[in-house]
């Protein structure tokens, strides 16, 4: 099949549906797209006849589905006969257009032998006092792997988060959770959490725990809906990430936002504290790395997200309850509310500053300081965001 894409045509609707037909008895379905990259870009998904079967988005040109396995973002299962759909979103055409070709073919495919990585220590575990028998954990909300535009697979990320300290990972692969029924088989000694990353070009937003496929084609507050719905939680992702910021009407805004992201390079930029007090008055803070691949992004737990809770496995109930704290790593200095008062650990000479704008040097490594109604930070003398805590 061959077409051409035009800029007016992505203005029209940006997602469009290319009918195909498959023959009773196929073996599998393979997909490939082809169309000049330095020009443009065409996201691919796919539809069967019951509906959504898979998205890798710009990551791949070509994705097979068998009944026993399927390329990373896409879900196997029985290959029913009828008319499927391949998903194009148009997410940048040229002002002359996009000419492509799909190309369909329905033989049997020997999936691919993907190799564990070897099991590594994790550091020690800081020295971290608990409050009502919850302890804090630490852990990352934002992670990609091959199920999406990541390089590692689920295995690999795990081993890498594992041995950089953190307790629990949210792996929020694009568009997709074709990568949920494989997180607890990583067996990394790491709490995955599933997730996805329901992901436009006017804003993006993960929403944590088992609630099937976010239709991302939909209005933003149908997002929160379904969430809620679920009995999940959603957050606004890297609001002022570059040509990733959140840019969609939505009239109920979320609570939970990713404040620090990997994509905050200069902490003294106080943008995004500034975003988040005007979105609404009770922002629950989190951070999250946007790891892709190793030398882009943050890596896991750069920021690192803390959260008081009854073990790992309940982290979003933590959050639910506004028990977090945001750090520049597992190992960085670290603010942390323990009822009426706060805990800066190793803080020595940073500055606290409290909501209402008053700040105080802190002195020594572990010190007991008076907490206000609010989020608190820590800044170094020349207002480097290095903490948050709710």
């Amino acid at each position: 099949m061959r077409g051409h894409w035009s800029l007016d045509d992505r203005l029209e609707r940006v997602l469009r549906e290319v009918p195909f037909e498959v023959p009773p008895g196929s073996a599998a379905v393979t997909v490939r797209l082809s169309y000049d990259r330095s020009q443009g870009v065409i996201d691919l998904g796919c539809a069967d006849p019951g509906g959504f079967r898979g998205w890798s988005g710009g990551a791949r040109d070509e994705y097979t589905i068998t009944p026993g396995w399927a390329t990373p973002g896409y879900l196997p299962g029985e290959i029913e006969a009828g008319t499927w759909y391949v998903w194009l979103r148009l997410h940048r055409i040229p002002p002359r257009g996009l000419d492509y070709t799909l190309d369909v073919s329905f033989d049997a495919v020997t999936p691919p032998d993907v190799p564990e990585p070897p099991h590594g220590e994790r550091p020690p575990r800081r020295d971290l006092p608990g409050l009502d028998g919850l302890r804090w954990y630490a852990g990352d909300f934002h992670a990609h792997t091959v199920h999406s535009d990541g390089s590692l697979t689920i295995a690999e990320l795990a081993e890498l988060a594992h041995g950089r300290g953190l307790d629990f990972l949210a792996v929020t692969d694009h568009n997709t959770v074709s990568h949920h029924p494989w997180l607890a088989k990583a067996g990394r000694g790491i709490t995955l959490i599933p997730g996805q990353e329901v992901t436009t070009d006017r804003g993006h937003a993960n929403v944590f725990g088992e609630v099937g496929w976010v239709d991302f084609r939909r209005p933003a507050d149908s997002w929160v809906e379904h969430a809620e719905r679920a009995g999940g939680l959603i957050s606004i992702n890297h609001p002022l990430g570059g040509d990733c910021a959140w840019l969609l009407p939505i009239s109920r805004r979320p609570r939970v936002a990713e404040v620090w992201s990997s994509g905050w390079w200069d902490r003294r930029w106080g943008a995004p504290l500034a975003w988040a007090d005007a979105w609404r008055d009770d922002v629950i803070a989190i951070g999250g790395s946007d790891f892709h691949r190793p030398g882009s992004d943050g890596l896991p737990g750069a920021p690192t997200t803390w959260v008081l809770a009854e073990d790992p496995a309940a982290v979003l109930d933590g959050v639910r309850a506004g028990r977090t704290a945001v750090s520049t790593g597992p190992d960085g200095p670290l603010l942390l509310r323990l009822g009426d008062d706060l805990l800066a650990l190793d803080a020595d000479g940073l500055v606290l500053v409290r909501p209402d704008g008053r700040r105080q040097v802190v002195r020594g490594d572990r010190a007991r300081l008076a907490a206000i109604d609010g989020p608190h930070r820590l800044e170094t003398h020349e207002n480097e965001v290095i903490a948050l805590c709710a």
